[in-house]
């Protein structure tokens, strides 16, 4: 079993919606309290509004590098979901522990929390950190507030682990990604004259169409690597609205996309091919009709990849943690890339629960995954603790 500690953290945790439209603060006024009470300093970095905050705090010497345990605070929407239990009361059935946030990525962070007073009982020759974040989910923005603090400090820590879920396997790579809304206006009128109007939701179907053959095209031309779970760059289609009825010719479409992007691709030329395509083509055959319709694109969210060496010095100690030789890459985004782009620090990513049990209806997480997260950084402590 994992430790008492870690399940009634993750109760916790769990019992306050974070949902990434809302705020956080209620979760980090918690942990300040619990690290607080441990005699543990923590600073918040708040975001534009002070509706949300990220959270770091320090345990050991601060004046040497040290590892950065991260993870986020904030989870996605239960709208529209059918669950067996309430989503924000943590409740466990059969070895697993359903809530939103559960898996993705409370989980974690409950084990870091309780993990705490060991560390805190050792002489560290390095610091652990803790970084705990906002609004990951909508395109990992508000770890970006801390790291420009952290940019401008002495002592810059020399590795990151990002907990997000992964069986608690070492995952040293993940693709980078392109958020992009794509807003068509076309010209209305009745049905009847349709070829006299500007058919919006029929040119939003052309563009995607187009970006359906750039996946294609990159799924059988592009570059691969057959150790992520998905071994190619994708493009997607996931968001599409338009029209008010049958009878009208829509002047307006909106729709969302976006790319996951192999390293060695470049996600910022296939969105403007996507927009060339939009400009050249099909914009000059909508405006000989009507002049005032256009694509307007607007990309709003951009997350690095990242990869780190497989035989590099942070995934061994990792591996060493984890007891695991193996190691992974993965189409999902992370934070990690935002660590190694901003901090420029090697980064990897590690953490109990599986990626396919996060977002979903009844979420969960198996007390057997907090139970190897506990041995894990119970691991990163002694390292800590010996390393000279």
């Amino acid at each position: 079993m994992p430790s008492p500690s870690s399940l009634e953290i993750l109760r916790r945790l769990v019992g306050f919606d974070t949902t990434s439209r809302g705020s956080n603060l209620a979760l980090i006024e918690f942990v300040e309290g619990y690290l607080g009470n441990l005699g543990v300093v923590s600073e918040r970095v708040y975001d534009a509004t002070g509706e949300k905050a990220n959270l770091w705090a320090t345990i050991g010497p601060a004046d040497v590098p040290g590892i950065i345990l991260s993870g986020h605070t904030d989870v996605v929407p239960v709208d529209g979901q059918e669950w067996q239990s309430d989503p924000f009361d943590l409740t466990e059935r059969d070895g697993r522990l359903y809530g939103r946030g559960a898996c993705d990525m409370k989980g974690f962070l409950a084990c870091v929390l309780a993990a705490v007073p060991s560390a805190l009982s050792r002489d560290l020759a390095r610091p652990i950190h803790l970084a705990f974040s906002y609004d990951e989910e909508v395109g990992c923005i508000g770890v970006m507030r801390l790291l420009d603090a952290l940019k401008a400090r002495p002592n810059r820590p020399r590795y990151c682990i990002v907990g997000e879920p992964t069986s608690m396997e070492v995952v040293v790579g993940h693709k980078a990604k392109r958020s992009v809304r794509a807003t068509v206006t076309g010209r209305a009128c009745h049905s009847s004259l349709a070829p006299q109007g500007v058919n919006a939701v029929e040119y939003a179907a052309l563009l995607i169409a187009k970006l359906r053959s750039i996946g294609a095209r990159l799924a059988s031309q592009g570059k691969r690597d057959e150790t992520y779970d998905v071994p190619v760059t994708t493009a997607h289609t996931g968001k599409i609205a338009g029209g008010t009825a049958l009878n009208i010719v829509p002047d307006r479409c909106r729709f969302e996309f976006e790319f996951r992007v192999m390293p060695g691709e470049d996600p910022d030329a296939l969105v403007e091919e996507i927009i060339s395509y939009a400009r050249d083509t099909l914009e000059p055959e909508m405006r000989t009709i009507a002049p005032e319709t256009g694509i307007a694109f607007e990309v709003f969210a951009a997350v690095p990849g990242i990869e780190t060496a497989p035989d590099g010095e942070l995934t061994h100690l990792v591996q060493r943690f984890a007891g695991s030789n193996g190691y992974a890459k993965v189409a999902y985004g992370t934070e990690a890339g935002r660590f190694k782009e901003m901090l420029g620090i090697e980064t990897v990513i590690c953490g109990p629960g599986r990626i396919a049990e996060a977002h979903r209806p009844d979420e969960y997480i198996e007390v057997a995954q907090l139970k190897r997260c506990d041995a894990f950084l119970a691991s990163l402590i002694d390292w800590a603790a010996l390393a000279r």
